[in-house]
C-alpha cells in the first residue's frame, strides 16, 4: 500500500492514536480528521498540513449520512478509511448497579456497529479507487480479554472478527484491509486504566506506516505481539498475564 498521495479519513482524529496517525501521514497525503468536538479538531488541525476537518458523531445516523455525502462531493479521491474512534470504560461487570448493559451497548455501538455502518457507506467509493485501504483499530484485548474492561474487550473482539471477514470478502478488489492492534497506549483515552504506563501513540502510528510499506495486514504493536504468541501457546497463561 502506498504511503503518499492518498486521501485518508481518520475517525477520532483529534487526539491520541488518531492524531498521531494524522500527523505522520499528513506530510505526503491529504488527511481528513473527524470527531465530535469541532474545537478539538480545529486545535489538532492547526499543527498539521494538508488537513481538512469534519465534525461528526460516528454513532449518529444523520451525522454519518452528512459525512458520507460531503466526502463523496468534496473528496471523491478518498482511498483510505481509518476506523479509529472508540469508547471504553473501566468497571467490575459483577458489581451491582454499574449498568453494565448500557456501558456495553455504548461500547458495541461505537467500537463495532458504527464501524460497520461507516465502512458500508464508504465502501462503494473505496472500491472505485486504483489502490485503497481500510484500517480497523482493535486492541490486544480483542483476543485476550481484560476483566476490568470486559465489555470493551468484547466490542474489540467483534471488530477483530469482522475485520478478518472483511479482508476475505474484499480479496478480489483493490481494497486492502489492515488491523491495527495496540497494547496499552499513553493517551487520554486510556488514562483510567493506567495509560501512563503504556507506549507512546507515536509508536502505534509509526508501525501502521511501516505496515503500509510492507503490506503487513495484522499489526501487533509492542506487547500485543508477545500476548498473541502466548495466547497460542497457552490461553490460560495469556489470560493470567493480561489480568495480573
Amino acid at each position: 500500500m502506498k504511503t503518499n498521495k492518498n486521501t485518508i479519513l481518520v475517525t477520532g482524529g483529534g487526539s491520541g492514536i488518531g492524531l498521531e496517525i494524522a500527523k505522520l501521514f499528513s506530510k505526503d497525503n491529504h488527511i481528513i480528521i473527524t470527531g465530535r468536538s469541532e474545537e478539538r479538531l480545529l486545535k489538532a488541525a492547526a499543527g498539521l498540513q494538508n488537513v481538512s476537518v469534519i465534525p461528526f458523531d460516528i454513532t449518529n445516523e444523520e451525522d454519518v449520512k452528512r459525512l458520507v455525502e460531503k466526502v463523496i462531493t468534496d473528496f471523491p479521491n478518498l482511498n483510505v478509511l481509518i476506523n479509529n474512534a472508540g469508547k471504553g470504560s473501566v468497571y467490575d461487570i459483577v458489581e451491582p448497579n454499574v449498568n453494565a448493559y448500557q456501558r456495553a451497548y455504548d461500547e458495541i455501538d461505537t467500537n463495532f456497529l458504527s464501524v460497520v455502518r461507516l465502512t458500508e457507506k464508504l465502501l462503494p467509493l473505496l472500491v472505485k479507487q486504483d489502490s485503497s485501504a481500510i484500517v480497523n483499530v482493535t486492541s490486544v484485548v480483542a483476543f485476550v480479554p481484560s476483566k476490568g474492561i470486559a465489555t470493551y474487550s468484547s466490542s474489540k473482539a467483534a471488530l477483530h472478527s469482522y475485520t478478518e471477514s472483511l479482508r476475505l470478502a474484499l480479496a478480489e478488489t483493490p481494497v486492502k484491509v489492515f488491523e491495527l492492534m495496540p497494547p496499552l497506549v499513553n493517551t487520554e483515552f486510556s488514562k483510567e486504566i493506567g495509560g501512563e504506563n503504556g507506549i507512546a501513540p507515536e509508536e502505534v502510528a509509526l508501525q501502521l506506516y511501516q505496515a503500509f510499506e510492507n503490506e503487513t495486514y495484522e499489526i501487533r504493536v509492542g506487547d500485543t505481539a508477545e500476548i498473541y504468541k502466548l495466547y497460542f501457546a497457552s490461553r490460560e497463561d495469556a489470560l493470567t498475564a493480561m489480568n495480573s
